[in-house]
């Protein structure tokens, strides 16, 4: 089972009233996560062009899968067969899996939304499934994730109150089933519940006080980045973080950029995931200290520098922005590697960068001298 531990919050003179930036530690079956924490994103069991060597220089602690997407393929029979995800895909360490929500928002043709679930068509071939909490529950007892997600209903933006109002309710009801089920079958794993209500701050209250009455162990905020203003994601995510429990991991869901990831770390929030490192990577842009650099510009033609002179991944440690600039121009494969291991390197040495500021008490200095650096 799960145990997370606070290991300290911004308490000091500086960060007093200012910062809620903590650091803890989560403890799984398959070892030790530090928090914050950025969870690559590895929807099929693979985080694209990247193999686990790569993954554990980047200091990967844990990495996430997503429930529709492995369902549809390979199946669960499959990796059923092959003694789980982990064993699958042979990654030793802490896994996360989705439910599927918000590929039902995004991806499946035709969802429907029932108080018993979720009737959808399969964005490969057009096949009819359905999703009730339970199955959801089910499917990711099958793949053996560290830590599982509760089927929820995300909703775009902009939504009524009405259409927010009907998600929350229908995902608090499929949040108690699943987590009935869940606790049937012997709590194996780790079960967190997802809080909805769209960008009204009375229904984040109300989506987060039914979901705490349910002993999840930990919590996910859902419904974010799905197209709202940037300031009014930060004003829900402000709102919802301190209505979920101390004692508890708290997670927001497909979040972000790295400034939002600075913000919200402030904010208390203890993990994180986005696509972002990844798609960027292979779209050639690439994070670094001082800002995006699109490595396709042609000012980089001539480069002899690293991508990052701060960065220490091995992507700036042997090659230059001009051959790297040619092989993306060039779409040579090794492109995407390499631009991924830079991107997530310089994600998870962020989250790191963060962990070592808050326990030296110094986390608002640690934000001022990042905001500094970028153009």
């Amino acid at each position: 089972m799960l145990k997370f531990k606070l290991l300290k919050q911004s308490n000091g003179k500086k960060d007093f009233e200012k910062s809620q930036a903590r650091i803890g530690t989560i403890t799984t079956d398959h070892g030790i996560i530090d928090t914050p924490i950025f969870m690559p994103v590895g929807t099929l069991g693979c985080v694209k062009a990247m193999s686990r060597e790569d993954l554990n220089l980047c200091k990967a602690q844990i990495i996430l899968g997503n429930t529709y997407h492995l369902y549809l393929r390979p199946g669960c029979e499959v990796i059923e067969h092959m003694a789980g995800l982990h064993e699958f895909i042979r990654w030793n360490k802490p896994l996360l899996t989705d439910s599927g929500g918000f590929q039902f928002f995004s991806l499946a043709k035709l969802a429907k939304f029932t108080d018993e679930g979720v009737s959808f068509q399969s964005h490969i071939d057009g096949s009819r499934h359905f999703f009730s909490p339970e199955k959801a529950v089910e499917i990711q007892m099958i793949l053996g994730s560290d830590i599982m997600m509760s089927l929820d209903w995300c909703m775009g933006y902009p939504a009524s109150e009405k259409q927010a109002m009907d998600a929350l309710n229908k995902t608090s009801m499929w949040a108690k089933r699943g987590f009935d089920f869940w606790k049937e079958k012997g709590g194996v794993n780790n079960l967190f519940g997802i809080v909805q209500g769209g960008m009204l701050k009375h229904l984040r209250s109300l989506s987060a006080e039914q979901l705490t009455r349910i002993d999840f162990p930990g919590f996910a905020i859902g419904g974010l980045s799905v197209g709202e203003p940037k300031d009014l994601m930060y004003e829900m995510a402000d709102h919802t973080l301190p209505l979920l429990p101390v004692n508890k991991p708290r997670y927001i869901m497909g979040v972000g950029t790295p400034e939002d990831l600075v913000e919200l770390v402030g904010m208390g929030c203890d993990m994180f995931d986005c696509v972002m490192p990844s798609r960027n990577a292979r779209n050639g842009q690439l994070f670094t200290t001082f800002g995006t650099v699109n490595i396709s510009n042609a000012q980089y033609r001539f480069d002899k520098a690293p991508i990052d002179t701060d960065c220490d991944c091995y992507t700036c440690r042997n090659y230059s922005r001009s051959y790297l600039r040619h092989l993306y121009k060039s779409r040579e494969l090794l492109a995407y590697r390499l631009n991924t291991i830079h991107n997530l390197y310089y994600y998870l040495d962020l989250m790191g960068k963060m962990r070592d500021a808050i326990k030296k008490g110094r986390f608002l200095e640690f934000k001022k001298n990042f905001y500094s650096k970028r153009k």
